[in-house]
């Protein structure tokens, strides 16, 4: 080898040297450098996430771990309603397929609220524990999720479904007393001998009976809608079992068959606290807000000052409080604030950037694309939610039809 050739090839060594360290320098650094944020892969892979971890493979059934692997009809409408947001259509019709497989009952259309491994060793409805009962809830999310769908996707068979639904949930699930229509919390309420029925205050969706009220014109859904509101604001007012009251609603409450007046619930498996049940309600009157505009969902956010109190003296929310807004858990969830920030959005917005920031966008590692611990079946739906409404990612999918009535009339006409 000549000298020539030497200091050639020793150039080329060098340069590969220095090509080489230069790519692994560019790594390093691209894996060091801050990742852009954005909302919307946040809330997709957030998604992703969910349904790795709480959709049981081969059969699409949403999972609550913390329950021994149990589904409920609630779990279900969540995963559905997420479905239809993310315009993921896959999930949605797996999910719903075994919904209606599973869930839904021969003798209407609403669904059995609890499925899982029964005493014998077998999985089905956990009758043992009224699992074949409904829950409103659950069934009113279910129906609104097949409306968004049918606007969505432009299938009417999703409308076909629902129809049916909304129809038996007014049948069901809502009691008639002196002319006022009162939503319950489930089906066997409406039949009962009791004096009083028992309602849960949180599984009240105003904006979603509106949306019932274009496609069920025989039932007066809005009348519904003033019902909700005025429950909510009564049990808010009154004292209930306590000596006073902090403003905030509670979990449960009953109410009189006759008279219509709100009562405290006599057992010590429904309570007047604000806890679980309950938080829901901020997000729930948020959204009718978003959507609606209606100004008995901010009247009814306005009362809810306890929260801000709370929060500009703590620094926190707890995850529970007796009705005259004494602290029953002290710790904190990423549920009760995913809820509660729908208070806050609308009527301290500031602060509202600070709970997003502080409590829920911290929970997120965007390296992996997902929580950065492992959270409840609960939590990662409700923190999803507080975070999807607080970005403005929950659009109202069935305006798209709303003002198309012929549209919407012709499709019911042609597929009875």
């Amino acid at each position: 080898m000549t000298s020539k050739q030497k200091v050639v090839l020793l150039f080329l060594l060098c340069a590969g040297i220095i090509g080489a360290a230069s790519i692994v320098f560019i790594q390093i650094r691209e894996r060091e450098a801050p990742l852009i944020f954005s909302e919307k892969l946040m809330l997709n892979s957030l998604w992703r996430a969910y349904k790795q971890e709480y959709l049981e493979p081969g059969t699409w059934r949403t999972l609550d771990k913390s329950r021994g692997n149990i589904t409920t009809s609630e779990g279900q409408s969540y995963t559905m309603l997420r479905a239809v947001w993310e315009d993921d259509k896959e999930t949605f019709d797996r999910s719903w397929q075994w919904t209606k497989d599973n869930l839904q009952r021969e003798e209407d259309h609403l669904f059995s609220w609890l499925f899982g491994k029964r005493a014998d060793g077998s999985y089905g409805i956990i009758t043992e524990t009224g699992g074949q009962n409904t829950a409103t809830d659950g069934d009113t999310d279910i129906a609104l999720s097949l409306l968004f769908a049918y606007a969505r996707w432009l299938d009417p068979k999703y409308l076909q479904d629902a129809k049916p639904i909304i129809s038996d949930i007014w049948e069901k699930e809502v009691v008639t007393i002196q002319e006022k229509p009162f939503l319950v919390s489930n089906d066997t309420e409406k039949d009962k001998l009791e004096p009083t029925i028992v309602v849960n205050p949180s599984y009240f969706a105003p904006y979603a009976y509106r949306i019932f009220s274009i496609v069920d014109q025989e039932h007066d859904w809005m009348a519904l809608v003033n019902s909700a509101y005025d429950v909510l604001e009564q049990s808010m007012q009154s004292p209930l079992n306590s000596q006073t009251s902090s403003s905030l609603p509670p979990d449960w409450i009953l109410i009189d068959r006759q008279t219509g007046n709100i009562l405290s619930p006599s057992t010590s498996q429904l309570t007047t606290h604000y806890s679980f049940d309950a938080m829901r309600i901020p997000w729930r009157i948020a959204l009718d807000w978003e959507w609606f505009q209606d100004q008995k969902a901010k009247d009814i956010l306005t009362k809810l000052v306890f929260l801000n109190q709370q929060w500009e003296q703590n620094g926190f929310l707890a995850t529970s409080y007796t009705h005259d807004g004494k602290i029953v858990s002290p710790y904190e969830t990423p549920a009760f604030y995913g809820a509660n920030i729908g208070y806050f959005l609308v009527q301290k917005p500031e602060q509202a950037k600070i709970i997003y920031e502080r409590k829920l966008k911290t929970l997120y590692n965007p390296d992996s694309e997902t929580w950065k611990g492992t959270l409840s079946y609960y939590d990662d739906n409700w923190a999803w939610f507080g975070i999807a409404l607080y970005h403005k990612a929950l659009p109202n999918i069935f305006s798209s039809i709303w003002q198309d009535n012929l549209s919407l009339n012709q499709t019911t006409q042609q597929n009875p």
